[in-house]
């Protein structure tokens, strides 16, 4: 059910950020660290939902730390400390998981995460299926900035290996058969978007 699905997913995230947080609460400076709080799944046999979740409520403005697209910039994740640290937080379990796996929807009150979501490259990681689509990933790999909080914990930049790729693709379409016939078919225009597209996967 949907709701197992959820209450798995979330906390399995929740495990992650305690990894986070006993490897970023140490460092001098980094203050206090994001959390995920727990769900209870509850079995309710007489109910006609049986399964439902319980959960601490939080009090205080609720907001949206990642964007499900990805494409939305939201400024009270770029300019707040519990943003950036969210940032800090996926870029930390992309790191860790070798970019199979991506926490999504970090979203709450201050520190306080609920309703998280997990994207994973579509063969899973660990035996573990995500419940949001892997295209997040790319997205994530391409619009992520690293922030203080990704310095402090020694993060890699993806930007690096981004334009890495790039490059490569750039000398790929130079190596494309120069004879006229492939030039009035495939407009070079055309060519290097479709190009850069399959590099990615």
């Amino acid at each position: 059910s949907v709701v197992i699905q959820e209450c798995y997913v979330q906390n399995t995230a929740r495990e992650y950020a305690k990894l986070y947080a006993a490897e970023a609460e140490p460092l001098e400076g980094f203050g206090e660290v994001p959390e995920i709080i727990q769900i209870f799944l509850i079995h309710r046999p007489a109910n006609n939902i049986p399964y439902a979740t319980v959960e601490e409520e939080l009090v205080g403005e609720f907001v949206k730390y990642s964007v499900k697209d990805g494409k939305e910039v939201n400024f009270l994740r770029r300019d707040s400390e519990a943003g950036q640290k969210c940032c800090t937080f996926q870029h930390w379990v992309y790191e860790k998981t070798n970019g199979n796996l991506l926490v999504t929807d970090l979203q709450g009150v201050g520190m306080k995460l609920t309703d998280v979501g997990i994207a994973t490259l579509a063969k899973g990681y660990k035996g573990f299926k995500g419940n949001c689509s892997f295209s997040f990933i790319e997205q994530f790999r391409a619009l992520h900035q690293c922030n203080e909080y990704c310095e402090m914990l020694g993060l890699k930049s993806l930007r690096s290996t981004h334009q890495k790729q790039r490059k490569a693709t750039s000398t790929k379409s130079k190596n494309l058969p120069n004879s006229s016939t492939v030039k009035k078919m495939v407009p070079k225009k055309a060519r290097e978007p479709r190009d850069f597209i399959s590099s990615e996967h």
